[in-house]
């Protein structure tokens, strides 16, 4: 008979995921997540597998709280504005919790871009196409621009959300609004 959870799943995954969060996969170690997740090395394999699988998970609870961010975004009907308001919503949430700064998911894709790891590699790749297939929508209801310029701007702009994401992590809540200020004065 399988053991009852001494646990709420949710609430360890959330604290494994901020744990990720500041120190990245390869950083975080078994006995780190131990004793962030207040579980056992058992518990945590017998519920998802292994570190892999524990990561996974996290991602995809991170990606649920994100879903509201996102939702926004995409169902705006105000073009760059949107855009220019994703990348403030983007890093909201960090100037709420000191000690985690950046974009999960864009610190995740920096550290595995050249890993083989293809079930991560995969969530990372379809994250940043739906991502830039939103801000070329964006882009498109302005009628005024041709194809190779949405194109560029979306390129711009996608690599100034990367750069946003990594300059959260340690530049002030005024410095992250000039640059993004600055971002949508170059478009």
């Amino acid at each position: 008979m399988a053991r009852k959870k001494e646990y709420n799943e949710e609430e360890v995954i959330e604290k494994a995921m901020k744990l990720f969060w500041r120190n990245g996969y390869e950083a975080t170690s078994m006995q780190m997540l131990e004793k962030e997740m207040g579980i056992n090395k058992f518990s945590i394999y017998s519920s998802f597998g292994n570190k892999n699988g524990l990561f996974l998970e996290c991602l995809k609870y991170y990606n649920k709280k994100i879903s509201t961010i996102f939702e926004t975004f995409k169902s705006g009907t105000n073009g760059i504005e949107d855009i220019k308001q994703f990348f403030y919503d983007s890093v909201s949430l960090d100037f709420k919790d000191d000690y985690i700064k950046g974009c999960l998911v864009t610190n995740t894709y920096n550290e595995f871009y050249q890993k083989e790891d293809i079930v991560i590699n995969k969530q990372m790749n379809s994250f940043m196409n739906n991502l830039k297939s939103i801000i070329i929508e964006k882009l498109e209801m302005d009628g005024t621009k041709d194809t190779e310029t949405i194109t560029k701007q979306a390129n711009y702009l996608l690599l100034a959300k990367h750069g946003l994401a990594a300059a959260a992590r340690v530049n002030s809540k005024k410095e992250i609004e000039d640059y993004i200020e600055m971002t949508f004065n170059n478009l």
